[in-house]
């Protein structure tokens, strides 16, 4: 079996200590974490105009990336839009950025895919992203910008530690806070990982499937929310996208599932853009028998299996 798509490349992997050395301090008073916008550029309008209609309130709002907000948008003119637009913004590196700036040499699609993911699943994202970077290779302005950004970020929010990862505490494609993982159970390591950062809150993305979990580790309470994907749809018979939400104040319209620790809220909040309009997108770079199409079309169109019930996760007192 090829270990393209599958292998995590040296580069990609950190350790636990490292991640929350220098915490920056975040002075904005709610903070999108946006992972998986996947190039969806309908997502992103609405994803702006959500910040912009808090803002109108009168909060201020930080958007951040947090990786894969390239892929589906294989064509020079949406590759520069959803580049450009996103770059305005704050970002970090995802597998797919990594490897659209500086390939990795079999490294495939980066994506560090589990021995339960399909190998067909592997072999047609490794051709997209072959596809995708010879698009970039046409942007080398763009390239050398996604080159620059980190892999992970720490911040100060609310009192609160917060870890902002692509993958997991150990790797920028790491699976360990994947949906998957959670339902195996992984409360062990969530509790060394947690003394590891110090963190309070981690938020990451990656693996696609949208998730909440929240435990006490050494007599903190601590939560991890993964997003899934801002540009494709998550729950069962449902194709809007989800970002995660930190504020000290209540989200301005309803959040699909959320959390309150202390005084901060964390929220996955939906993503409602034009559907109609994102799938002649999708279906115009991407129509029947393709990679892409054969992989994702069924979720952009239906959403996932999973209810809202079953996002949840959490995990005793560990001493």
């Amino acid at each position: 079996m090829s270990s393209e798509g599958r292998s995590c490349p040296i580069h990609y992997r950190y350790t636990p200590e490292s991640l929350c050395q220098a915490p920056e301090t975040l002075t904005e008073d709610v903070l999108y974490v946006i992972g998986g916008l996947y190039g969806n550029t309908l997502a992103l309008d609405e994803i702006e105009a959500m910040a912009a209609a808090e803002e109108a309130e009168g909060r201020r709002v930080k958007l951040l990336f947090n990786g894969d907000f390239n892929w589906f948008n294989a064509s020079d003119e949406l590759f520069s839009e959803v580049n450009q637009r996103v770059l305005r913004h704050d970002a970090m590196l995802g597998n797919v950025e990594y490897e659209l700036a500086h390939p990795s040499n079999g490294a495939g699609c980066g994506c560090a895919y589990p021995e339960f993911v399909a190998s067909d699943v592997v072999s047609r994202s490794n051709r997209i992203m072959a596809r995708l970077q010879a698009v970039a290779d046409r942007h080398s302005d763009i390239q050398a910008q996604l080159a620059g950004l980190a892999r992970f970020r720490c911040m100060i929010f609310g009192g609160l530690k917060v870890l902002i990862l692509h993958g997991d505490p150990e790797s920028l494609a790491g699976w360990g806070l994947s949906y998957e993982s959670f339902a195996q159970g992984n409360n062990d390591q969530l509790a060394a990982w947690f003394r590891a950062t110090g963190a309070d809150i981690m938020l990451c993305t990656h693996t696609c499937l949208p998730l909440i979990w929240q435990g006490v580790v050494d007599g903190r309470p601590r939560q991890v929310l993964n997003n899934g994907s801002a540009g494709m749809g998550n729950l069962m018979s449902d194709s809007r996208g989800l970002i995660a939400r930190l504020s000290t104040t209540k989200p301005f319209n309803a959040p699909v599932a959320g959390i309150i620790t202390g005084r901060t809220q964390l929220s996955l909040m939906p993503v409602r853009f034009d559907q109609q309009a994102w799938r002649a997108q999708f279906d115009a770079l991407w129509p029947a028998g393709s990679d892409a199409e054969l992989s994702y079309r069924a979720r952009i169109v239906s959403g996932t299996d999973l209810s809202t019930e079953a996002l949840y996760f959490s995990a005793g007192v560990s001493a």
